[in-house]
């Protein structure tokens, strides 16, 4: 989908805060809140804008852990991936799985309250997946940047 420019700015406002009326939005991309209001409509219709939601500062829920885990399969056979999709799914720890290409075969992004949490989805719940070969995870200590906001910039450049 080509985005223009009064897309792209629409967007980026959102990705900002997704509180703001059309009317705001509007007036601060130069659109009549009309204008704007169908423009959103039709970046969500079209999937560009898939969910608005709130961003929770996990710290102050008390989930304190952020680990990254490199998942191995013990094989490729043509189930092992769709049933640890599936699997994993039903794990409310991990927020991100990525499949990578090389040695490992996942990237996990899991948020836990702490060691002793990790230690028990650990043991009782990924390591018992039957198609898991070896997991190494690395523990975050401090957060430098995240963002929930794409470089819309980059697109069309």
């Amino acid at each position: 989908m080509q985005l223009d420019t009064f897309d792209k700015k629409i967007i980026g406002l959102l990705q900002q805060d997704a509180s703001l009326s059309a009317a705001e939005v509007g007036e601060r991309v130069g659109l009549s809140q009309s204008q704007c209001w169908r423009r959103i409509e039709r970046l969500e219709k079209d999937g560009v804008i898939i969910q608005r939601v709130a961003l929770v500062d996990r710290k102050k829920v008390g989930l304190d852990m952020m680990l990254f885990a490199h998942v191995k399969l013990n094989g490729h056979s043509r189930n092992a991936l769709p049933e640890f999709s599936a699997a994993i799914q039903q794990f409310p720890e991990i927020m991100e799985c990525h499949v990578l290409l090389g040695n490992v075969d996942f990237l996990l992004r899991l948020i836990v309250p702490d060691v002793h949490a990790y230690e028990r989805f650990f043991f009782e719940r990924l390591s018992r997946l039957p198609m898991v070969q070896e997991v190494n995870t690395m523990i975050a200590l401090s957060q430098i940047k995240s963002t929930t906001v794409l470089p819309l910039e980059l697109v069309g450049a």
